[in-house]
């Protein structure tokens, strides 16, 4: 019996040419005859050899940190942007904030205090120190005023302003006392006009043309390198399904700038923000527009 053994883990091990010894000294080697094996022989031959059977290679498994690190980098950019542009949409809001609630106004021959919401081109205001100028406006007799309208042109210094001059909605006086006649009011202002251009944001812009044009070359490029790499891995190369899968998930994740429209709308969001907090001028996605940045250089 051991001695059996022995013979049969001398084959197991490959140590006996099977495949070119004649045919009766393959019967000796393996302890068997024409007549076959019994129930016994096989089953202990069975614990020698094992079964007649290749060993069952689990798949790869599913790389669920790698799809979950993709699906939290996404919904962090996605919050980030909605975010910062819901943000940015609010700086509107900022710029109407600076108009003067109050305005003194002479109606029906007689001097009251109005919503600055009520005047009217035509309208004859009065401005002292401090006021926040309601409307565009025509100064008309009296000492000159010392303006502050950085807010809207840039200027570090007040300007003097004298009879016959125009005064801006939105700027401040910092010296005088005068009279002004209302030629504009609302939308049709200087500082209105600013106000207006938040509200095309969601128009086209050149900005956002450069952008989906960058997005577009991505995508078509990445479409081009993925019939290629399709056509090299599977009918040239032969490879298997899950491999050639991974690289292409590889190049179409790796290819596309998933985190550009976030960084942009963060780094543009942040300095209308600033631009609001400073000047006033929280102009949001339309200040990086030179197209829209024409208005301010007038």
């Amino acid at each position: 019996m051991e001695e059996n053994v022995e013979v049969l883990e001398a084959v197991l091990k490959e140590t006996v040419d099977l495949e070119n010894i004649p045919i009766a000294e393959v019967f000796e080697n393996l302890r068997c005859s024409r007549e076959g094996l019994t129930t016994q022989a096989a089953a202990e031959r069975l614990t020698i050899f094992g079964h007649n059977k290749l060993e069952e290679k689990k798949g790869k498994p599913p790389d669920w940190q790698d799809f979950v690190g993709i699906i939290t980098l996404l919904l962090i950019n996605s919050t980030i942007s909605f975010i910062e542009e819901n943000n940015a949409g609010n700086a509107a809001a900022a710029l109407m904030a600076r108009l003067a609630p109050k305005a003194k106004v002479l109606r029906d021959g007689r001097w009251c205090e109005q919503d600055a919401a009520v005047l009217v081109p035509g309208d004859i205001i009065s401005i002292k120190l401090g006021d926040i100028i309601p409307a565009d406006a025509r100064l008309l007799e009296g000492d000159p005023l010392k303006i502050d309208q950085s807010a809207l042109t840039g200027e570090s210094l007040p300007v003097t302003k004298g009879p016959g001059d125009g005064v801006y909605s939105g700027s401040t006086c910092k010296q005088g006392d005068i009279e002004a006649a209302v030629i504009a009011t609302g939308v049709h202002t200087f500082f209105g006009k600013a106000a207006h251009l938040v509200d095309t944001t969601n128009k086209v812009g050149h900005f956002q043309k450069v952008l989906t044009a960058i997005g577009n070359f991505c995508i078509c490029s990445i479409a081009v390198g993925m019939i290629i790499e399709i056509i090299v891995m599977y009918p040239i190369q032969d490879r298997e399904y899950r491999p050639g899968t991974d690289n292409l998930l590889v190049l179409l994740i790796g290819g596309i700038p998933i985190a550009m429209p976030t960084v942009l709308s963060v780094t543009v969001a942040t300095g209308s923000q600033r631009l609001s907090r400073q000047v006033g001028q929280g102009l949001g996605n339309v200040l990086i527009d030179p197209g829209m940045m024409s208005f301010w250089s007038e």
